[in-house]
């Protein structure tokens, strides 16, 4: 297990598990249609638990490139390695997309609108202005980083030494998805990850899905730029901070 292939199953199953439950909820005829946002926010923090757990011991578990660029910003994460972790998060995000494809082929055939095919694969805006919808990534992104700053393992009081808690270590970072998709989400789907919503439109673009429509390319650029701004002042606030 190396970084890169970490970074790759652990984003891998990211989208897997979280554009899943975005179909499971959405798509026709699914024993989870119309599920509701409460169990798409749940769903996608626990699929963010689930990468970080297989590619944690071996990463870091990035599994999204806002995290690497502001971890590699405040000289936490060496530059040299950002473009191999991107690629392989990318990867893995397309991966992932693919699995659902395969995973709920019966009812993306039954699914007429094209809209909500999309909407498995990636965010699009409730009401479509850029500069809105830029901004709601930007802030997303920011709560997502400046809180990831801070979290801190626990360690015994009197003596300071770390413990290690194993898996239970993902759990603030499922947390933080959480909260994040259920204050914030409303507006953009809160991509708050490039890779989370290029890899998967990519694979919208190419997949042979019955029901398909544009693949929205206008706006493919503010899941992108969004985070690597609101990553960037994350990052540079915590550095001004310290």
């Amino acid at each position: 297990m190396t970084p890169f292939i970490a970074e790759f199953l652990g984003t891998m199953l990211l989208i897997l598990l979280g554009d899943g439950v975005v179909a499971n909820v959405i798509l026709k005829d699914t024993k989870g249609n119309n599920g509701g946002w409460i169990v798409i926010t749940t769903g996608w923090a626990l699929a963010v638990f689930v990468g970080v757990i297989v590619a944690g011991p071996y990463s870091g578990a990035h599994i999204n490139p806002a995290v690497t660029i502001a971890l590699a910003i405040a000289g936490k994460f060496a530059w040299a390695n950002v473009a191999l972790f991107i690629t392989a998060q990318l990867l893995g995000a397309m991966t992932g997309a693919f699995l659902v494809w395969v995973v709920y082929k019966d009812h993306f055939n039954r699914t007429e609108d094209k809209g909500i095919v999309l909407a498995v694969f990636s965010t699009g805006p409730a009401v479509r202005r850029y500069s809105s919808n830029l901004i709601s990534e930007i802030i997303g992104t920011f709560v997502l980083l400046f809180t990831i700053f801070y979290i801190t393992g626990a360690e015994i009081t009197a003596s300071g030494e770390p413990i290690g808690l194993g898996s239970v270590g993902a759990l603030p970072v499922a947390f933080l998805v959480w909260v994040i998709g259920l204050s914030l989400g409303g507006t953009t789907g809160y991509a708050i990850n490039p890779a989370r919503d290029l890899g998967p439109r990519i694979m919208h673009a190419v997949l042979p899905i019955k029901t398909k429509g544009d693949s929205d390319w206008a706006y493919a650029w503010v899941p992108v730029m969004g985070p690597v701004i609101g990553c960037a002042v994350a990052a540079g606030l915590f550095m001004l901070l310290q």
